[in-house]
């Protein structure tokens, strides 16, 4: 088995490893090491929870001299804000030892103070596009020097529609460059981007996309409703021995906001939710507070959770199948990371089954099918997207004498018609008032003047 030791690692980048109690590189960081330090364009795929981060900064850091220069030489490119002040950090645990200035920059932050820190100068530059190009457009960042361009999970990036920011970025680039691009799936999109930007790519491809990991154990419940969903979730979260840090995957940010209110009331301070409408300070301390194990409860969406290194989560447990299937590789990668041993738990509903239908034939396993423990109580209570249609047509601001449906036209009221008084109108409104309507009634002023 290859060792870090074997990777013609630096002195101060082999001291770093073994403070973290690294031994041995994972496939990916192992097959993109001397293909970084090469310079060649590069396009790895490989899942959640290989190590992508390391693959590419260690053999970007190896080779990286001292300089004093104020613009960036290395920019990486990545689709979230928690995803900059992750990759930021583990930059810093790597270059404990190394001189080297780090800088991340994302949106949802005064614009000045990130101008102002880009003055100061950066080697590394760690960044989402959309807060890049607001940079690079105003002028104060200047691209000229990137020798290496990374784009992590470039296809979260794509679906978030940071498409326009990546062209535009591209051009503001120097063309003769190094571009190393991860992502987790392999989309047309993703594709057009390497054939239009990369030069002869060289591929790796640690594990094809839509194979289950072996260390993950799945079930799967067929249930009824949301409501029976959270019951039984509560009833799983009771015993509180093995589900001790659970990650709760959910469709969207209101079913998030909503799962999390009613399994807080059940689980007092034990529960937190990241979606992107929290504010930045909320996201990341919710974050923090799960991975230190003071919360052993996270509901989030999948786009916010992408790519986070939330450590030792126990279950992942999808309150829905995804809509594409790819991306319930990603959800279960959350567990079973670093070769522990992890669980995924798939809720589902009768609509629901066609999406799961789909991740198995993506995986080419069947999902293990649970029964409903004879304790959970199935809930007759209906979410308002559950109920059938024709009971939401009707607002139910108004009472059923109120709403009598008919035509969509009707006639005016009689008040409302407009009726052409012509000029008796204007000599009605003359008598009433006994005064012209402007003061340049020179007619009505003359026969006044004789009177």
């Amino acid at each position: 088995m290859v060792s870090f030791q074997d990777l013609d690692l630096s002195n101060p980048l082999c001291n770093s490893i073994e403070e973290l109690g690294f031994t041995n590189p994972t496939p990916i960081q192992e097959e993109a090491f001397p293909i970084v330090r090469s310079g060649k364009d590069m396009v790895g795929i490989a899942q959640t929870g290989t190590g992508k981060t390391f693959a590419y900064v260690l053999p970007i850091l190896r080779d990286l001299k001292f300089s004093k220069q104020l613009h960036p030489r290395v920019l990486i490119l990545v689709p979230t804000r928690e995803l900059v002040v992750q990759v930021v950090e583990e930059i810093e645990k790597l270059a404990k030892y190394i001189t080297v200035r780090v800088l991340g920059v994302y949106g949802g932050v005064n614009l000045n103070r990130h101008k102002e820190a880009v003055v100061q100068g950066a080697d590394i530059l760690v960044a989402t596009p959309g807060r890049l190009y607001d940079l690079a457009v105003s002028n104060v960042l200047k691209l000229k020097s990137v020798q290496k361009l990374v784009i992590d999970e470039v296809d979260v990036m794509l679906d978030l529609g940071f498409r326009f920011q990546l062209l535009n970025i591209f051009d503001l680039l120097p063309e003769r460059r190094q571009n190393i691009m991860f992502s987790a799936t392999m989309t047309t999109e993703v594709e057009e981007l390497i054939d239009d930007y990369f030069i002869a790519p060289q591929k790796i491809a640690i594990a094809v996309s839509g194979t289950p990991l072996e260390n993950i154990d799945q079930t799967a419940y067929n249930i009824p409703n949301f409501y029976t969903k959270i019951n039984l979730l509560k009833e799983l979260l009771f015993n509180k021995s093995e589900f001790s840090k659970v990650l709760v995957f959910a469709p969207n940010k209101r079913n998030a906001d909503r799962i999390f209110n009613l399994i807080e009331e059940e689980f007092p301070g034990q529960v937190c939710v990241i979606h992107s409408n929290k504010t930045q300070n909320y996201r990341l301390r919710s974050i923090e507070e799960f991975n230190n194990g003071n919360h052993r409860i996270l509901i989030a969406t999948d786009v916010i959770a992408r790519g986070l290194d939330l450590q030792e989560i126990t279950h992942v447990i999808n309150f829905n199948p995804t809509d594409y299937p790819e991306n319930y590789m990603h959800r279960i990668g959350r567990t079973g990371r670093a070769e522990r041993k992890g669980k995924s738990i798939l809720f589902a509903t009768e609509k629901e089954q066609e999406a799961k239908k789909q991740i198995e034939a993506l995986m080419n396993y069947t999902i293990p099918l649970l029964e409903i423990p004879e304790y959970v109580e199935i809930s007759k209570e209906l979410t308002d997207e559950e109920r059938p249609k024709e009971d939401r047509e009707q607002s139910k601001n108004r009472t059923s004498q109120e709403y009598v449906p008919g035509d969509a036209f009707h006639e005016k009221k009689e008040k409302n018609k407009k009726v052409n008084l012509g000029g008796s109108y204007r000599r009605e409104i003359a008598k009433k008032y006994k005064k012209p309507k402007t003061r340049g009634d020179k007619n009505f002023n003359k026969r006044k003047k004789k009177k």
